[in-house]
C-alpha cells in the first residue's frame, strides 16, 4: 500500500525529478541483477533468489515509473509497454519460485517492450530521438535472441542492449527531461 502511494505521488510530481527517480531506480535494477549474477552466483541459490527478487522489485518500479513518463506520448502504448514488461516480470518470479508450468523465455515480453519504449521515446519531444532509436535496436535484438540468428550475434545484441538501457538510464539520471516539452506534450495529450 505505502510503494503504491509513493508511486502516486512520484507520478504527480515535476517531470524532471520523476525522470531522474526513474533513472536512479533503473540504476538500482541494475547494480542489483549485475551483484546477483557476478558477486553471488548461482552457488549461492538463497542469497541469489533474494537478490534476484530485489532487482525485480527494482524493474516493476521502473516499468510504472516508464508508463507514467511516456503516457503524454501515447497513453494506450505506454500501457501496452508496461503490460508486456509486467508479463515479461511475473514469468520471471514465477520461474524464479518454479511456480511456472510451462517455459517461456522472458525475451518474447522484453523485446517488444523495449521496442514500445523505443518508440515513446522517438515519438517524445522531450528525450532525444537517438534513445529511442537505440532502445528500439535493443528490443529487435533481445527478439532476434529467440531465433537460431542469436548463436552467432549473441555478443552484438547484448552490447546493443546493455548501452542501449546503459544510456537511457544515465540521460534520466544526469539530464531528465526536457520539463517544458514533456508539459506541452501532456497538454496536448489531455485536449
Amino acid at each position: 500500500m505505502r510503494a503504491a502511494v509513493m508511486m502516486e505521488r512520484i507520478a504527480e510530481g515535476s517531470p524532471r525529478p520523476k525522470a531522474r527517480t526513474t533513472g536512479v531506480i533503473y540504476l538500482l535494477y541494475f547494480l542489483t541483477a549485475v551483484s546477483a549474477e557476478v558477486f553471488v552466483g548461482h552457488s549461492r541459490l538463497v542469497l541469489y533468489d533474494a537478490v534476484n527478487l530485489i532487482a525485480y522489485a527494482f524493474y516493476i518500479a521502473v516499468t510504472l515509473l516508464f508508463y507514467f513518463l511516456f503516457k503524454p506520448v501515447n497513453r494506450s502504448l505506454s500501457l501496452l509497454a508496461t503490460l508486456f514488461s509486467l508479463a515479461g516480470c511475473a514469468n520471471d518470479l514465477l520461474d524464479l519460485f518454479h511456480l511456472a508450468h510451462y517455459k517461456i523465455n522472458s525475451l518474447v515480453f522484453f523485446g517488444p517492450y523495449c521496442l514500445l519504449i523505443g518508440y515513446l521515446i522517438f515519438r517524445s519531444t522531450f528525450l532525444p530521438g537517438i534513445l529511442g532509436v537505440l532502445m528500439a535496436l535493443a528490443g529487435l535484438g533481445w527478439l532476434i535472441f529467440l531465433t537460431p540468428l542469436a548463436n552467432h550475434l549473441s555478443t552484438y545484441l547484448k552490447v546493443i542492449g546493455f548501452l542501449a538501457e546503459m544510456s537511457l538510464m544515465l540521460w534520466l539520471i544526469v539530464k531528465g527531461v526536457n520539463v517544458q516539452k514533456w508539459k506541452e506534450q501532456a497538454r496536448a495529450a489531455v485536449e
